[in-house]
């Protein structure tokens, strides 16, 4: 790393591993973040260490690559998917348990709890199903047939519904667990790639292969097409009180409006970006109006959405930390966790004590 490092070096922690970064999580306790490789690499960062890289360590939980990363929702821990088709559950200091074995591929795993985590839930995609279970992982209480390989699934805010993407269309299911059913299916031909549901449930928005994104209002089905970009969009977010639609695909950060009658008859705000760079993926915070965007070249910012102020986190180049692929704040938002292709993983502290961007 020749160039200066802005953010990276008042605020906050770095390491070079071996491996790309696919994917980055913080346990739901926010004691530890978690870093996965696709070459089969769990790091585990204990923060209660102040993201020292000296207490950094990892562990290799499957026969082969790490396919997909979430927060273990009983413990301090995590669960991982991987090419040996094993569902593993870490928790640290402690050593990996196998918490089932699929006939397939799992894909990607999401989870969910509600605030006094009398509830949790986590579901993930193996083939044309989806599987949901309660935290015990027993039986699954309920598996959601597509006619096509899921691509994406996420849950609503409040856990009672799932969104999933495959090709031809999305799918809004009930999570409930006294009434796991089909809610509605939204159709439009093509292969979704990617998943988004508002927060407020008024609309689903897919990614999509031939670089559109494709939207449905959820009270009537009817469609929002969003197009426009020069490569495919690969990351999409809402902002958290639903008003925007933060994406990829463009050297700018594009938003969609999701009020005032948008998307449809509105053009989208670019917000800054980084010159003759693609933006590859987006993060709101979950609480200010912001979102971090990381870049092609490496680059790192986070930008204020309404008034477009820019706080610089990385400048570089491609040959500096590579290009960014893992982006997600811890639910407090005073954490960013941060990953590279060229193995570096990055933790910047946006706490009160160290805040930048009140």
């Amino acid at each position: 790393m020749n160039q200066p490092l802005q953010l990276i070096e008042s605020r906050g922690s770095f390491k070079k591993v071996e491996g790309t970064i696919i994917a980055c999580a913080t346990s739901w306790d926010e004691q530890y973040s978690a870093f996965a490789t696709a070459d089969g690499d769990l790091w585990i960062i204990p923060l209660i260490h102040n993201n020292d890289p000296d207490y950094w360590y990892k562990v290799q939980p499957h026969d082969g690559g790490i396919l997909s990363l979430s927060q273990d929702l009983t413990f301090s821990g995590f669960v991982t998917s991987g090419d040996d088709n094993k569902l593993i559950r870490i928790i640290p200091g402690k050593e990996p348990q196998q918490l089932l074995k699929s006939r397939r591929w799992i894909d990607k795993i999401v989870s969910w709890t509600d605030k006094e985590r009398k509830q949790n839930k986590i579901a993930f995609i193996t083939g044309k199903e989806i599987h949901l279970y309660k935290d015990n992982f027993t039986e699954p209480y309920r598996i959601f047939e597509h006619s096509s390989g899921v691509s994406d699934l996420v849950f609503s805010l409040d856990g009672a519904k799932i969104a999933s993407s495959y090709y031809n269309g999305a799918t809004l299911w009930s999570a409930d667990y006294k009434n796991p059913v089909k809610i509605k299916d939204f159709t439009w031909k093509g292969s979704h790639t990617g998943i988004t549901l508002h927060p407020k449930e008024e609309a689903l928005v897919t990614s999509m292969q031939d670089h559109d994104l494709h939207g449905w209002r959820i009270s009537d089905g009817h469609n929002m097409r969003m197009s426009g970009y020069p490569t495919k969009v690969k990351s999409l977010n809402f902002s958290s009180d639903g008003k925007w639609l933060a994406t990829s695909g463009a050297e700018p950060v594009v938003l969609w409006q999701f009020f005032g009658g948008g998307p449809m008859g509105k053009p989208p705000v670019e917000l800054p970006g980084i010159p003759g760079s693609c933006c590859m993926v987006v993060a709101c915070h979950p609480t200010y109006d912001m979102v971090a965007a990381g870049f092609l070249d490496g680059s790192i910012l986070l930008i204020g959405i309404s008034d477009e102020k820019v706080i610089p986190v990385n400048l570089g180049s491609k040959k500096s930390i590579g290009e960014i692929t893992a982006l997600q704040f811890n639910k407090e938002g005073s954490l960013l966790n941060i990953g590279t292709d060229d193995g570096y993983i990055i933790l910047i502290d946006l706490s009160e004590k160290n805040s930048c961007i009140k």
